[in-house]
């Protein structure tokens, strides 16, 4: 697959410590899928869900 765009929401690098240990997994895993998957619909979907996951993740531990 392509390097798709939504990649760049998975950086965590910038985040607080605390932060970047829970994100950095959705990371790794978003770029072994963009790595792995053929680009369709199926696999940018899987991207975005992801995402949604990463950034659920992430405020559970800023509320």
């Amino acid at each position: 697959m392509v390097k798709p765009t939504i990649l760049k929401f998975f950086e965590y690098r910038n985040l607080p410590e605390k932060l970047q240990r829970v994100s950095k997994p959705f990371h790794d895993m978003a770029h072994t899928l963009a790595k792995e998957l053929p680009e369709n619909e199926e696999s940018h979907m899987a991207l975005r869900k992801l995402l949604e996951g990463k950034d659920a993740a992430v405020r559970a531990l800023v509320e």
